[in-house]
């Protein structure tokens, strides 16, 4: 490229030596870059974008003007604003240029808010953005427990904030707390306090770290600045997934943060947070006895008043010989009817015995047997004359079968000589022979076949039998179970093929592929998001103690 004066009319060259574009853009850059140093420019954050690098590349504009910026990928990481397009802020940076694209960009070293009111507006709309996913509805706030065994405190071991919450437990009800200590302002603050809930969340109970009962999230007052932290949308979104019930005491009374909107309860004060964690319990000893005091005055006045009622209710009552004097009466009555009422009695059967007595004569039973004789007589007579012509019957009938006997016995008979001579005329013993082999050989032919169809039928029994059991094995649930699957089974072996059936009982047993393991269910969560297991904390975010 050639750099020529303007008194050159074009024709001749020039005795300057001409650049390269490497070269002008090179200079273009030092010029620049020594002009101007390190700069602070306000305006609103325009186009962002955040490519896979990890750099961040956006403009800053006015309403005359539009300057590029970049923002490196490890200062990215350790900026305390994060670039929102339409935020008004105040960037430093140092100024250069971009040959690749013949224009110049200012590399950000840091970045912040311009004034209070932008950090509100950009805390607004976090909100309202939050807000719209659900996280700060009040149906998914837990209730806190009456009297935790293990309270967990994240905040910092070093400020007063920690003392007040350890003095006031110890004063209302002491309990064992677990500090997670964080950074409560500054830059990585969001980050620590986010791992140290998520950290808690994911303490398994019965572990070497008992697990809390209740989580307070403390800081003492501050500007919007330095409580900033407390709304970054990290530690926003670890309050709402927190299974543990969670207190917010971040501030004084007047101070707002993002996760008073998530958390279960927001406490006023660092010290209100230990008073709504524990009642106190001089106060529930003094609630116990008057209880008890006032459980043993109404047992003995319930006492008292059953006994009057049970005293009053007596004199009502008749004396026994009064009660017995009606009945015994009845008896004396009863007993003296008695003897004449058996006396009437024995009357009546003698009467009926006599009756009785009077049809027994003896000539009416020699007249009733003579009738019965005479009936029997006559029956003997009909019976005699039918024997009589049942006998001459049968032996006419003999005498005709006994005349027709010898001729048929004799043509019989013939018939049967005839018959053996025909038989013992073929009947030689080398025909017998022959036939006696004939029909072994016939004999042995069809027990060989029968053997073969009898092989070849058990062989197809048993493979069908095979198929089966493969057919079986392949359908049947312990293949499936060798797969890596299981079978849920209540108390008496029955099936539970639903969530809802294993819920409802006491015990499971669950089955595997290489045995049984029982199990007990638990209640399942109340939203589908707090079923997530919280990551543990990083390596170097905080220690328990």
């Amino acid at each position: 490229m050639d750099i020529l004066d303007d008194e050159d009319d074009g024709a001749g060259g020039s005795n300057a030596p001409p650049l390269t574009v490497g070269e002008l853009s090179g200079a273009i850059k030092r010029t620049v870059e020594g002009a101007f140093g390190h700069v602070r420019v306000r305006g609103e954050i325009g186009r962002v974008s955040m490519p896979r690098s990890g750099h961040v590349y956006l403009d800053l504009k006015d309403d005359r003007a539009v300057i590029s910026g970049v923002i490196w990928k490890g200062v990215a990481g350790r900026l305390s604003t994060r670039p929102e397009e339409g935020l008004e802020v105040i960037a430093t940076g140092r100024l250069t240029t971009f040959p690749g694209q013949s224009k110049y960009q200012i590399v950000i070293e840091d970045i912040r808010p311009a004034g209070a009111g932008a950090l509100m507006a950009q805390l607004e709309a976090r909100r309202r953005a939050l807000a719209a996913e659900g996280l700060f509805d009040e149906g998914r706030k837990k209730r806190l427990p009456y009297l935790p065994e293990v309270i967990g405190v994240v905040t910092s071991p070093s400020g007063a904030v920690i003392r007040d919450i350890l003095h006031r437990l110890r004063d209302r009800f002491p309990r064992r707390v677990i500090v997670w200590p964080v950074r409560v302002q500054g830059q990585g603050s969001a980050e620590e306090v986010a791992a140290a809930i998520r950290g808690f969340d994911g303490l398994a109970p019965g572990g070497p770290v008992p697990r809390p009962d209740l989580l307070i999230v403390a800081r003492g007052g501050g500007s919007l600045e330095d409580l900033w932290g407390f709304n970054d949308e990290g530690v926003v979104r670890a309050v709402a997934d927190c299974r543990i019930p969670l207190i917010s005491a971040v501030g004084h009374e007047t101070d707002t943060t993002l996760i008073d909107h998530a958390a279960d309860l927001r406490a006023p004060t660092p010290t209100a947070a230990a008073e709504a964690a524990v009642p106190v319990r001089s106060e529930l000893i003094a609630g116990l006895g008057t209880l008890d005091a006032r459980l043993r005055r109404g047992v003995g006045e319930a006492i008292r008043g059953r006994g009057q009622r049970l005293r009053d209710v007596s004199r009502g009552l008749p004396r026994p010989s009064q009660v017995l004097e009606g009945p015994g009466q009845r008896l004396d009555v009863a007993a003296a009817r008695l003897p004449a009422a058996l006396r009437a009695v024995a009357v009546r059967q003698r009467g009926r015995l006599a009756r009785a007595e009077g049809g027994l004569r003896p000539a009416a039973l020699a007249a009733a047997l003579a009738a019965r004789r005479l009936r029997v007589g006559e029956l003997a007579a009909g019976l005699a004359r039918g024997l009589r012509r049942t006998a001459a019957g049968r032996r006419a009938d003999l005498a005709g079968a006994a005349g027709r006997l010898p001729a048929a016995a004799l043509r019989a008979d013939a018939r049967r000589r005839e018959a053996l001579l025909r038989t013992s005329a073929r009947l030689d013993p080398a025909g017998i022979a022959r036939a006696a082999l004939a029909r072994r050989e016939a004999l042995e032919r069809t027990g060989a076949r029968l053997s073969a169809a009898a092989a070849r039928d058990v062989r197809a029994r048993r493979e069908a039998v095979d198929d089966a059991w493969r057919l079986i094995d392949a359908l049947g649930y312990t293949a499936t179970l060798a797969r890596g699957y299981a079978v849920v089974l209540g108390p008496a072996g029955e099936v539970l093929p639903t969530r809802e059936a294993a819920g409802a009982q006491p015990r499971l047993t669950l089955r595997f592929g290489d045995g049984d393991l029982t199990a007990r269910p638990e209640e399942a969560p109340a939203r589908a998001s707090l079923a997530r297991t919280a990551k543990p904390p990083p390596e170097g975010q905080g220690s328990l103690f």
